[in-house]
């Protein structure tokens, strides 16, 4: 019967994925529990609570394998994004100059592509300059993978997955450049700092 019951949660999940995404709006969803959030875009979790991150995979834009297993023991950023969806587009030079400032400090970036084919997500990817892989996802089901840590409810959304395959943090909106580079120094120092909202 859980099994059942985790089935039909990521069936509503899609379901309501398939309308913020068709629109792609933002969440004002805020979170109650052992999660720090601020304003309920921004959501970080304590070490002792992280979730086990899922293993996406899937093909590139350029038709190779990934695995986010690959990139074991090192912090992950994982951005959902869509070439189609107006804050990504905005946020996309912030994620470039974060993944670049943080080349050379283990940590990774991956971008997963949905709602379109690999050719339109390449032509946007290439034009921008993203130097890192991004998984084509047309279906959006890569996204269910988070259903038992922290789903994605809107477009963009950005995971940051500590060097231990747990789900830290994420963010449910476009971020920003000093935003992505602050999570990302909380994961990796192992400290959450107390949110004031």
């Amino acid at each position: 019967m859980p099994h059942r019951n985790r089935r039909l949660a990521a069936v509503l999940l899609v379901v309501a994925l398939v309308g913020t995404l068709a629109s792609c709006t933002r969440s004002t969803a805020t979170t109650s529990g052992e999660y720090v959030t601020g304003d309920g875009l921004i959501t970080v979790v304590s070490p002792a609570d992280r979730e086990e991150a899922p293993d996406i995979a899937g093909e590139t834009l350029d038709g190779e394998r990934l695995e986010l297993s690959q990139f074991a023991g090192k912090t992950l950023v994982v951005n959902v994004w869509g070439s189609w969806c107006p804050p990504c587009r905005k946020e996309a030079p912030a994620l470039i100059e974060v993944s670049k400032q943080y080349a050379d400090q283990d940590v990774q970036f991956v971008g997963i592509a949905i709602r379109e084919e690999a050719a339109a997500s390449r032509a946007f990817s290439d034009r921008v300059g993203m130097p890192y892989p991004s998984i084509s996802d047309p279906s959006s089901q890569t996204l269910l993978g988070f259903v038992d840590s922290l789903p994605s409810q809107a477009i963009p959304t950005t995971w940051v997955i500590d060097d231990q395959g747990r789900v830290a943090a994420r963010v449910l909106d476009d971020v920003t450049a000093s935003t992505l580079a602050g999570l990302i120094d909380e994961v990796k120092s192992g400290e959450v700092r107390q949110s004031d909202g």
